[in-house]
């Protein structure tokens, strides 16, 4: 590894590269930053990346004939750009985009990540995400990385030694943090009715925001909770010092958490450093659902837009307008329903901010089903759970309508007598 500046660094990025950037609370900022001031000498570079929390310049207007953006997860950073066509969305299992860069379906000529500074045998961790960032440090032709004290050193599969590193880059940058955010009371019924289904010895997995949030703070009661997740968020750190998750009854890396990227603060960044508890792997084995399911009763706790009466679930657009993206959701919904005495549940709240029903007759014109109606099992909102494996159209219908918002009931009703002839 050669010790160079950021300027130094961003200058092996040529015309018409592949640039992986690692995502989520890694996101490499000085490095992006100054590959973005080089934007009046390159063309045609393509980038990829999952979700990235900060500044992402490169899809600014002017920067159109430099950079183009491909990402596999949309964040708000990037949202306007997917709009107007200033960047594009890889639809993929998360599961599946390290296989993507392995094949070379999808080749990386250079790979700008956020590490911690090596240790005394030179091995440097990525830190805070592992996720897709490994195949795609493993398959770059040239791999440049910001050096950061900041970075939390994490155990897994993210160690990379010095002599992997083409250029180094030392930075003070303070990690991106997600701030706990006051729950709402429908988050708070949704949260305890999930807490409801999951039962003593479960091993879980949930994603960021408000609901899973509101899970965690239900779970405070529950005993030998084990975690088998592509990401968690700080709430998990209080569930751990009561005991309530320890991993006693996991099948596969028994009394560890296992994750391939964490967002919180700093505490849980601290939390985490260093810490032998947690185990820090790649997206292709994390988000296999062969993997997940040799876990005993795997709940999988995951959020839509929108579910229509039927059981299709929309994850990633409102309507045609791409908002997230397919992400795990798909990966572990299957891993939980083959897991013995498993549990896939989708939440939702019943309205939106406007009072719209997200419990729908018809998912809306070009919106993307994330999670097939034949997938869907367990339903929740603020009224209750439905579980609607193995029941027919016309008693899905029926089922999801009973936790639809009161407001909206009577229309659902009417839509599924025209659709279904129900009496």
């Amino acid at each position: 590894m050669k010790l160079v500046s950021a300027e130094e660094a961003i200058s092996v990025i040529k015309s018409g590269d592949r640039v992986f950037i690692q995502g989520v609370a890694a996101y490499p900022q000085t490095l992006v930053r100054a590959m973005t001031e080089r934007a009046s000498e390159l063309k045609g570079v393509e980038i990829y990346h999952l979700h990235t929390e900060g500044d992402a310049d490169y899809v600014r207007p002017e920067f159109n004939e430099s950079f183009h953006t491909n990402a596999f997860f949309i964040g708000s950073n990037i949202r306007k750009a997917i709009e107007t066509g200033m960047a594009d969305y890889i639809p993929t299992f998360l599961s599946e985009i390290p296989t993507l860069f392995r094949r070379e379906i999808i080749p990386i000529d250079v790979a700008l990540v956020h590490v911690s500074p090596p240790d005394k045998h030179g091995y440097c961790s990525l830190g805070t995400s592992i996720d897709i960032t490994l195949a795609g440090v493993q398959m770059a032709e040239c791999v440049v990385a910001q050096i950061n004290r900041n970075m939390p050193r994490t155990h897994g599969d993210g160690l990379i030694h010095i002599d992997e590193i083409d250029y180094g880059v030392t930075v003070k940058d303070e990690l991106p943090e997600n701030k706990w955010i006051q729950l709402t009371d429908a988050e708070i019924a949704i949260g305890k009715h999930c807490a409801e289904l999951i039962e003593d010895g479960s091993t879980l997995q949930m994603g960021i925001g408000a609901i899973p949030n509101a899970v965690l703070v239900a779970l405070k009661n529950h005993k030998d909770l084990g975690i088998h997740s592509e990401m968690f968020s700080n709430r998990l750190i209080d569930l751990l010092e009561r005991g309530v998750v320890n991993g006693k009854f996991k099948k596969v890396h028994k009394n560890k958490v296992v994750a391939s990227f964490v967002l919180g603060t700093r505490k849980l960044y601290d939390y985490i450093d260093d810490n032998p508890e947690f185990m820090m792997l790649g997206a292709e084995y994390v988000n296999n659902p062969q993997v997940i399911c040799r876990n005993p009763k795997v709940v999988a706790i995951n959020s839509a837009i929108e579910v229509d009466l039927t059981g299709q679930v929309c994850a990633d657009s409102i309507g045609e307008r791409l908002y997230s993206g397919v992400g795990g959701q798909m990966d572990f919904m299957r891993g939980a329903a083959i897991s013995e005495g498993g549990k896939p549940v989708i939440t939702l709240a019943s309205t939106t901010r406007r009072g719209e029903s997200k419990i729908v007759p018809i998912l809306k014109k070009g919106a993307g089903v994330v999670t097939t109606r034949a997938h869907t099992h367990y339903v929740v909102t603020e009224f209750g759970a439905v579980n609607l494996y193995g029941k027919t159209l016309r008693e899905r219908a029926k089922a999801l309508i009973k936790i639809a918002h009161p407001n909206h009931r009577e229309k659902l009703e009417k839509a599924a007598h025209e659709r279904f002839k129900i009496l």
